[in-house]
C-alpha cells in the first residue's frame, strides 16, 4: 500500500468543487459536490440517533434502491435536520437540479448536510450553489481540497487522505474526505465523510466491507458524547481501475479492506485530534483482553469519560480517572491484574503495576501528556484480544464553542 497525496478526487474518474453560497457563513465557501464521469456502486452507514435530518433519509433509500450513484452534493452551515417535509422536500429539490445540470437520474445524487439544527435550507441559494459547483468541478487535487474545505464548520483544519495498492495487475485508488469536530460519539460512524474508489467490486461486498470496518475506526472515536443526526459515511466506486469485478471474499478483497481500513483510521483520528477546542488527540489501546468486544467497551470507556479527558488537558497523569473509567464500562475484571502504561512519541512510562500506583516520576508523566497526541495503554492480561480508541482533551474552549454555536 502506497500512501500518496490527495483524496477524493485522487481515484480515476472522479471530480469535485467547493463554493461560497451563502448558506449561513460569509466570505467562505459552503458548498461541496462529489462526481463521478460514471455511475458508482454505492455503500452507506448511518447515523444511530433516531432523529435523522432529512438528508440521512433521503441517502439510506438511495444507497438502498438505486441501482447506481453518481453524485454528492453537501451544504454546511444548516444541517436540514428537525425540518419535516419541508426540509425533505429540499433534498429532493436539491438532487433534481444537480441530475439536471450533471444530466444523470435524480436518484443518483446524494445529498448531505451539515450545521445548524433546526433551521430551513434556504432553497434558491441551494439550486445556485450546485449551478456554481458544476461549473467548478475538476479532477485536480485542488478541487477536491476545496469540496472538503467547503464542508467545515468548527473544524480547524481540512481532513482527507488517500492511497494506492495493486489488485489483478491494475494500480487502485482509494481516496477519502471527512469533516467533524462537535457531536462526535458515533453510533454506526461519524460526521459526514466521502470515500471513493476506482475498484470494480460488488455492491454487496462494498456494502459489507464499510459496515465491518466502521466498528473498529469511526465508530471508536468520541469527541463529546453526542451522536449527531446527521452522520453519514459513504463509499463510491465507479470500477475504472479497470479490475476485474471482486465478487467473493479473496486476497484482492482483502487488500481493499487493508486501504479502507486505512483511510477509515486516518480520518477517524484526524476527527478526534480536531475536536472543538482540543488540544491532543487522546488514544486508549486495550492489551491482552479476553475479546474483542471486551477491548473495544474498555477502551471506549476511558476516552469518552470527562474526567480522563480533563487529566489529559491538565496533562495529569491520575491513575485514578483510568481506573474508575475501566471499571464502570460493565467489563468484569480484577482490577489488581491492570497495568496502565503512558506514552507519546517521544516517551513511555508505566504509572500502574498490578492496579497500583507505581514510583513514577510527576515532572515527566506531565511531560508526556504534554504531547499533542498522547497514548494510553491498558493491559488487562487477560487473553489476546485488543482494541483502541481516539478521543481529545476536554477544554474551556469547547464550552465556548457550543456555548454560542447558533450564530
Amino acid at each position: 500500500m502506497n500512501v500518496i497525496e490527495g483524496g477524493v478526487t485522487a481515484a480515476a474518474g472522479f471530480e469535485a468543487a467547493g463554493v461560497e453560497a451563502g448558506i449561513k457563513y460569509k466570505n467562505r465557501k459552503d458548498m461541496s459536490l462529489l462526481y463521478s464521469r460514471v455511475p458508482c456502486r454505492a455503500a452507506g452507514v448511518f447515523t444511530g440517533n433516531v432523529v435523522k435530518a432529512a438528508p440521512v433519509l433521503w441517502d439510506r433509500e438511495i444507497v438502498a434502491h438505486s441501482p447506481y450513484a453518481q453524485a454528492v452534493v453537501v451544504n454546511a452551515g444548516i444541517a436540514n435536520a428537525c425540518t419535516g417535509k419541508q426540509g425533505y422536500d429540499c433534498c429532493r429539490q436539491t438532487a433534481k437540479k444537480a441530475a439536471e445540470e450533471l444530466n444523470i437520474p435524480e436518484d443518483a445524487v446524494l445529498v448531505a448536510s451539515t450545521g445548524v439544527i433546526g433551521w430551513q435550507l434556504p432553497v434558491n441559494k441551494i439550486e445556485a450553489g450546485v449551478e456554481k459547483l458544476v461549473k467548478e468541478k475538476a479532477h485536480t487535487r485542488e478541487a477536491g481540497q476545496a469540496a472538503v474545505e467547503a464542508m467545515m464548520t468548527t473544524d480547524t483544519k481540512p481532513k482527507q487522505a488517500a492511497v494506492e495498492i495493486e489488485i489483478d495487475g491494475k494500480t487502485v485508488t482509494v481516496g477519502g474526505m471527512c469533516k467533524g469536530s462537535g457531536m462526535i460519539h458515533p453510533n454506526m460512524c461519524t460526521m459526514l465523510g466521502f470515500i471513493t474508489t476506482d475498484l470494480a467490486i460488488s455492491k454487496e461486498l462494498l456494502q459489507e466491507a464499510l459496515r465491518e470496518d466502521v466498528q473498529d475506526t469511526f465508530n471508536m472515536i468520541s469527541v463529546d458524547g453526542d451522536t449527531s443526526t446527521n452522520d453519514t459515511l459513504v463509499v463510491l466506486a465507479n470500477g475504472l481501475a479497470g479490475n476485474a469485478e471482486i465478487t467473493e471474499k479473496n486476497a484482492d478483497y482483502d487488500k481493499f479492506r487493508e486501504a479502507l481500513h486505512y483511510i477509515d483510521e486516518t480520518l477517524a483520528k484526524m476527527m478526534a485530534g480536531d475536536g472543538e477546542g482540543a488540544t491532543a488527540l487522546f488514544e486508549t489501546k486495550v492489551i491482552h483482553a479476553a475479546t474483542k468486544e471486551e477491548a473495544r467497551i474498555l477502551c471506549k470507556s476511558v476516552v469518552c469519560s470527562s474526567l480522563t479527558k480533563a487529566m489529559i488537558y491538565g496533562h495529569d497523569a491520575n491513575v485514578g480517572r483510568i481506573m474508575c473509567a475501566l471499571g464502570y464500562a460493565g467489563v468484569d475484571f480484577d482490577p489488581e491484574q491492570v497495568d496502565l502504561f503512558c506514552e507519546s512519541d517521544e516517551n513511555r512510562m508505566q504509572i500502574c503495576k498490578d492496579g497500583m500506583l507505581t514510583d513514577y516520576d510527576e515532572e515527566e508523566a506531565t511531560k508526556i501528556l504534554s504531547a499533542p497526541e498522547v497514548r494510553v495503554i491498558v493491559d488487562m492480561h487477560r487473553g489476546e484480544a485488543q482494541a483502541a480508541a481516539w478521543g481529545c482533551d476536554l477544554t474551556h474552549e469547547y464550552v465556548n464553542i457550543n456555548a454560542d454555536y447558533r450564530s
